[in-house]
């Protein structure tokens, strides 16, 4: 059977050309398609797989005579998944949607598609090839249990080989921590924590010619006794690896943080969301206490590690006096690298729910899900406010003045290499800043 695997780019893409072919340039760089390199992994080998990646400027032939399209979506990708996967209908070929939005709204996107995966596809995606060879496709498959710790495979990379600057993995699955906001942890078994054998992780990354690693993890502070097994494991494998973390754990836990830099770990990406502690409690985001925040960036950078900070505004208790005091404090504990997104309920979320029962979910055009659009009606302030306050905090901390004025409160870069420093940097204002 010929198979075809899809990551759709954006629904709508850059206006100008520069911003398109800046946008190709760091797709390539960043973020490889893991679920699909997994996905391709399981799939018996007497199958024809073809992995495209549109959001890496890679065209799709609809002539090419497969059998089976497989497309994966979170939501402000899912309009243009349907309309690739209505495309391949109109010539009879059969498509499977999977993904956060099919699994969030798997009626919707049943009327795209000819099947739809809820939630993780690794056993539903076996069964699935099964049925189509016996003309039994049924229209939704949904997972009877968790994947497995050992069941989470190793991705195959030879189809993406080359087209990456980092390469993506995965030691475990599953988010203890159930945020209002997050579509990862509320959707099916997603809550519940598996941890690859070290072993089996540590043997991955030795095939992976790549220097620069992303650990797609929610959270490798989840279970801390494992994420130290596992960061002695990768010690002299000269590999350099950026990971998610949360806030708290990191505060408490200096020998992890120890481990994690002697590892070749040489960025946090930690979703501090707030400085108010009312709205964290509001977002049922348990692992965050303000007070946390500055003692814990002191200690990474200490360690020689940087901070990636990610926060979000539109929040209730978000006044339009938000951005500057946000981006005051962040200067203050010399985060240098951040993303500014706006509130976003998405679909299947229990944030989505809750502002669906007050009346204050003002598009449900999915292509405007996209973190720098406001598709709510904010408490504390106006749309407009709040739109323009989100681009606004995003160009003055990616000015030059304000990166130049960080370096010098720091007395230099520290223990992080000038060459992390500056790539982290320039990354961060062409994504956040341009696009």
């Amino acid at each position: 059977m010929k198979i075809l695997f899809i990551q759709p780019r954006l629904s709508e893409l850059q206006p100008v050309w520069w911003k398109r072919s800046l946008e190709t340039a760091i797709n390539k760089l960043y973020i490889p398609p893991l679920t699909l390199e997994q996905l391709y992994a399981i799939t018996p080998e007497d199958h024809d797989v073809k992995i495209i990646d549109e959001r890496t400027g890679q065209k799709i032939d609809y002539n090419n005579g497969y059998d089976l399209v497989g497309i994966t979506a979170f939501t402000p990708y899912i309009n243009r998944a349907y309309e690739i996967a209505d495309n391949f209908r109109k010539k009879g070929i059969k498509v499977v949607l999977g993904g956060y939005h099919p699994s969030a709204r798997p009626e919707e996107a049943k009327q795209h598609a000819d099947s739809v995966i809820i939630g993780e596809a690794e056993y539903t995606w076996l069964q699935l090839l099964k049925d189509l060879k016996t003309d039994n496709l049924k229209p939704i498959y949904i997972p009877n249990k968790p994947v497995e710790q050992n069941d989470i495979p190793a991705a195959k990379r030879d189809l993406t080989q080359g087209n990456y600057f980092y390469a993506a993995i995965q030691a475990s699955r599953g988010c203890p921590n159930r945020c209002e906001f997050c579509a990862i942890s509320n959707l099916k078994f997603r809550d519940i924590v598996r941890k690859r054998p070290v072993e089996n992780v540590v043997e991955e990354i030795k095939t992976i010619p790549q220097k620069y690693i992303h650990f797609y993890d929610p959270s490798l502070t989840a279970h801390p006794a494992y994420t130290k097994s596992l960061f002695k494991e990768l010690k002299g494998l000269n590999k350099k690896f950026t990971c998610n973390g949360n806030v708290g754990v990191l505060n408490k836990d200096e020998e992890l943080l120890k481990l994690a830099s002697e590892a070749g770990c040489f960025r946090w990406f930690i979703g501090f969301e707030s400085f108010s502690q009312k709205n964290m409690d509001l977002l049922r985001k348990t692992s965050n206490r303000v007070e946390e925040y500055g003692p814990a960036v002191k200690k990474i950078k200490d360690h020689g590690m940087e901070i990636f900070g990610l926060f979000m505004f539109g929040l209730d208790y978000d006044t339009p006096e938000v951005f500057n005091s946000t981006l005051n404090t962040i200067n203050e504990l010399g985060i240098t690298a951040a993303n500014f997104s706006i509130l976003t309920p998405y679909p299947g979320t229990p944030l989505y729910d809750r502002l669906e029962r007050e009346g204050r979910i003002t598009s449900k055009d999915w292509s405007q899900y996209r973190w720098d659009r406001v598709v709510i009606k904010p408490k504390s302030m106006s749309a407009e406010e709040l739109l323009q306050g989100a681009r606004k905090i995003k160009n003055e901390f990616y000015s030059f003045n304000n990166f130049k004025q960080m370096i010098h409160k720091e007395n230099g870069f520290g223990f992080v290499s000038i060459t992390d420093r500056i790539s982290t940097f320039f990354t961060s204002i062409v994504s956040y800043r341009f696009l």
